[in-house]
């Protein structure tokens, strides 16, 4: 994913703004990543993703990606196999999931 995409699609919160909350505050424990913005605490699809983010700042190695369109496909059937449930104002999942 680009810097701009976002990660958490229920609270509209960019890669960028994960890995830069990340790099200044330095949480200790990957939950504590969950203060930018409460991203990861909607439907919780991307709790997996913020703690590659930080596990990735803390060893100083790459994240292989999904790109946008594959990630909120992915989240899609996350949410459709009834794993999850975007509060009111998330992005909505894609109808062909």
């Amino acid at each position: 994913m680009k810097p701009d995409d976002h990660v958490c699609l229920c609270f509209h919160i960019s890669r960028r703004k994960i890995e830069n909350y990340i790099r200044i505050y330095q949480p200790k424990r990957a939950s504590q990543v969950s203060e930018c913005g409460g991203a990861g605490s909607g439907c919780g699809w991307c709790i997996p993703f913020l703690k590659r983010y930080f596990e990735q700042a803390q060893s100083g190695q790459g994240v292989d990606d999904l790109t946008a369109e594959e990630y909120a496909q992915a989240r899609g059937q996350y949410i459709h196999s009834g794993k999850g449930t975007p509060p009111p104002g998330a992005t909505p999942p894609p109808q062909n999931c």
